[in-house]
């Protein structure tokens, strides 16, 4: 069993072992990193000698640890070798173990924008369909809450009937965001939760938007990950990112950037108070922000396209159509779940 990680700016972590009744045998690290002294290379392999095959990515990091000893790690570390570890067990996976599909819905109306996330993900996480990327088109304006949001403390409900923006609650959680059709780039991500194995968290987030980043800076855009789930710029933010695992196994992961806004109707409609700015070091929502737009002159169409082409570049990409199936199980969703006021005001 033949396992790689590559470590982000390091080096490439091979293990090859084996599993005999039910235990990690026949350990063999190896890989272009740099270690001193050359003796740890094999204490850091014995020492996962006869550990389960099933053991959590923590022990494996301590026994790496522990066969580590004193021993100078340049270009990797144990939680490396753990995770090279999973790999070779078919624990965790990479991005090129899986085929990806461009999923085009043509513009939607918000309840179906949330209706056709869950039904995706519910399809991604039983096999039915392949590890996909959406990039959502809008039909109208859409206030979209986080899941564990109080829609009063977040919305006001009159601002949002006056900018004719529709309300709806998200599955993910995260903060409210204002979006209009073309002002927006909006794209989930449905993958497998073994693409994220042995991840935290908070990790996860920026390993799934790692690409989104490189293709900014492609643009020209010096954008980064600002932990928790914030893509941005030395200008302000650009974006956010929320994330929901199924049980069924798959993650759901979606992004909204602002391409441009309306900084007027966004707060005029969402409440944005002086507790959730206290950590930004600014007194201004608006000024949080810097659209797309105003770092590139692109249209929001070119800078889609060439999204696409560096996932496509570096994953593979093969564009599929929504099926009726698919959109008759999401209308379905949205009238009995996101059209629904109970849903919608679920935390009042």
């Amino acid at each position: 069993m033949h396992g790689e990680y590559k470590v982000s700016g390091g080096k490439l972590v091979v293990v090859d072992l084996d599993v005999v009744d039910g235990a990690i045998r026949n350990v063999v690290l190896s890989g272009d990193f740099f270690l001193e002294p050359d003796e740890a290379l094999g204490d850091m392999s014995d020492a996962l000698e006869g550990l389960p095959a099933d053991a959590s990515l923590g022990r494996l990091v301590e026994a790496v640890e522990r066969g580590r000893g004193h021993a100078v790690m340049v270009g990797f570390d144990p939680p490396a070798v753990a995770h090279a570890v999973l790999r070779a067990l078919g624990r965790s996976t990479a991005w090129h173990d899986h085929r990806f599909e461009l999923l085009e819905a043509g513009p939607q109306h918000p309840p179906m924008q949330m209706a056709i996330d869950e039904v995706v993900a519910r399809q991604v996480g039983e096999g039915r369909r392949a590890p996909t990327l959406r990039v959502w088109e809008w039909a109208s304006n859409a206030v979209i809450i986080g899941s564990f949001q109080s829609l009063s403390n977040e919305v006001d409900l009159e601002a949002a009937a006056r900018h004719e923006a529709t309300v709806v609650r998200r599955i993910s959680g995260g903060g409210a965001m204002f979006v209009e059709p073309g002002n927006t780039i909006t794209y989930s991500l449905y993958v497998p939760a073994t693409l994220v194995e042995g991840l935290s968290f908070a990790d996860s987030y920026a390993f799934l938007d790692a690409w989104v980043i490189r293709a900014l800076r492609d643009l020209g855009i010096d954008a980064s990950y600002v932990p928790l789930n914030d893509i941005a710029s030395p200008q302000g933010k650009i974006g956010g990112a929320a994330q929901k695992r199924l049980a069924s196994g798959v993650v759901l992961h979606h992004v909204t950037m602002s391409y441009d806004m309306d900084a007027t109707k966004m707060l005029d409609i969402l409440r944005i108070g002086r507790e959730k700015l206290s950590d930004k070091g600014i007194v201004s929502a608006a000024k949080r922000v810097d659209p797309i737009r105003s770092q590139t002159g692109m249209s929001r169409e070119a800078v889609v396209t060439e999204m696409l082409a560096h996932f496509e570049a570096s994953y593979g990409l093969t564009t599929v159509q929504i099926d009726d199936e698919t959109l008759a199980e999401a209308k379905e969703l949205a009238e009995q779940k996101y059209e629904s006021p109970e849903w919608t005001a679920r935390v009042p």
